[in-house]
């Protein structure tokens, strides 16, 4: 759903941290998250389940993993016009 996002915190070395967000861009898009063998994937799907664009992370450089989901009002691109019967 557009606006979902991910805040990623990770240790950058030498006492450093950089802060990644990954955002789904358009109506229909949904942004997910796996985890596997030592790898932090975060990636933004289409509704087809088409992966748009992908961030990997190294499991033990991140520090904070934080999911913010889309409100539950539907943004304007994502209302779909009712059917009206005649």
């Amino acid at each position: 759903m557009k606006g979902d996002r991910v805040e990623i915190v990770i240790d950058a070395g030498s006492g450093t941290t950089r802060t990644y967000d990954i955002r789904a861009t358009r109506a229909g898009r949904k942004v997910g998250i796996t985890q596997s063998r030592g790898v932090v994937e975060v990636s933004e799907t289409t509704r087809g389940g088409s992966t748009i664009r992908t961030a990997r992370f190294l499991s033990n450089r991140v520090l904070a993993l934080v999911e913010h989901p889309a409100s539950d009002n539907p943004v304007a691109d994502e209302i779909l016009p009712a059917l009206r019967s005649v």
